[in-house]
This record gives structure tokens, C-alpha cells and sequence, in this order.
């Protein structure tokens, strides 16, 4: 197991929910982004994004600048996000054809993407698209677009699995999405920055801010180095 860098860090009192993690998310998405929200847990990085941040949402099958989960008499089946699920249009809304879509996420175009995944490495690799499991079924849709495409790879996801593994790791056993490619990851447990977006040759993973684990428990379940940033 990995040691800490330091003797105490100060953690939140207990792990956060899926919706405070979103929310913490959507604090730290810059004013004015285009941004792309993975389906599953982030796309409730939707329902948490400041009023007048200028934030536009991409997704995947075709539109840009949808809005909160769409209720009530605002549901258009037709209009979803790459989940399926029904979103609401803000003003400026666009749609286009999937093929344009894949040429934004591809060209540059989006300042962040939001992510789950299955495993992280320390130095950025992301596996979110297969556990390899032979009953499995792989989706990996457009994670390998973007996960090369973005400017910024944010992961969102609990930090360890049912059983008990964590999910960041010295290297994937998955197979893999994309290469060096993960800048941030948000869990349950706290928020982590990665080798490769900090520069660093030691391999380190950055702790941002902790909740419910302290950084000396932290160390002793993580099988990387963990350093306070």
C-alpha cells in the first residue's frame, strides 16, 4: 500500500452522494464552457450548473445548449440527451446531425467531458467502456472521441468498487479507452488529480480535498502514491 506524504489532512464529515458530487462538478466547469456530460451519474452535472455561467452543454447525438431534465408537460421524447433521457432546450439551443457531433468531440471543440469510469491509472489511462467480464456487455459509445477530443478529461465515480478495489490504480486491467488521457477524478471520497495533468515523474496522484477518508487511510487503500496538493 501507498504512504502518504503527510501526517493528517482534514477530510468532509462523510462521503458525498451522487448529487453533491455532481454539484461540486458543476462549481468547478469555467464559465462559458462547452462541455460534454457522460451518461449515467454525470449527466446530473446538468441539474447543479449556476444560473447565467454561460455553460453549454454538448451531447453526443446531436444538440448543444440543452438544459436541467425535462418534467411534466416539458417532456419531448424526441428530445433527450445520449442518455435517453428527456432534457429541456435553453434559448439558442441547436441540433445537427450525429456525424457533426462526433466531428466536434473529435476536433478540439469541448473544454471539458465528464465521464464514469471502471478504472483510472495514476498517470491518466481511463478503462469506462468494458469490464472484460465474458456476461458483459461493452458500450463504449463515443468515451474514445472524446476521451482524445476534450481539452479537459474529468472522471466521475465511486472510489472504490463493490467489492472493495479501488478504482484508481497503479495501471488499468481493464480494457482501456484512452491513454494518459484523465486530468481530474471526482469521487464519493474526494477529488484527485493525476500525474500527467500535473507534470509530475513521480507518479503521484494530488488530493484535492477529501471526504469521510483521511489522507492516512487514503494511503493505506490506494496501491499509488497519494501527495496533498
Amino acid at each position: 500500500m501507498s504512504t502518504p506524504s503527510t501526517s493528517s489532512a482534514p477530510a468532509e464529515a462523510g462521503p458525498r452522494d451522487k448529487h453533491a458530487l455532481a454539484a461540486a462538478i458543476a462549481r468547478d466547469v469555467p464559465d462559458g464552457a462547452y462541455v460534454n456530460l457522460g451518461i449515467g451519474q454525470p449527466t446530473l452535472v446538468a441539474e447543479h450548473l449556476r444560473e447565467g455561467s454561460g455553460v453549454v452543454l454538448h451531447t453526443e447525438n446531436g444538440m448543444l445548449n440543452f438544459g436541467p431534465v425535462a418534467t411534466g408537460d416539458d417532456v419531448d421524447l424526441d428530445l433527450t440527451n445520449a442518455g435517453k433521457i428527456p432534457v429541456t432546450e435553453l434559448p439558442g439551443a441547436a441540433y445537427f446531425h450525429h456525424a457533426d457531433s462526433f466531428a466536434m468531440m473529435r476536433g478540439g471543440h469541448l473544454d471539458v467531458c465528464v465521464l464514469g469510469a471502471f478504472q483510472v491509472s495514476a498517470n491518466g489511462d481511463l478503462a469506462n467502456w468494458h469490464t472484460g467480464a465474458p456476461d458483459a456487455i461493452p458500450a463504449v459509445g463515443g468515451a474514445m472521441d472524446l476521451a482524445i477530443g476534450a481539452e479537459q478529461v474529468w472522471v466521475m465515480m465511486t472510489l472504490f468498487a463493490k467489492d472493495g478495489t479501488a478504482k484508481i490504480v497503479p495501471t488499468c486491467t481493464y480494457p482501456l479507452t484512452g491513454l494518459a488521457c484523465v486530468d481530474r477524478v471526482y469521487t464519493d471520497l474526494g477529488t484527485f488529480e493525476l500525474a500527467a495533468s500535473r507534470g509530475r515523474a513521480d507518479g503521484a496522484v494530488v488530493v484535492r480535498d477529501l471526504s469521510g477518508i483521511s489522507l492516512e487511510e487514503l494511503g493505506g487503500r490506494l496501491d499509488v502514491p497519494v501527495v496533498l496538493g
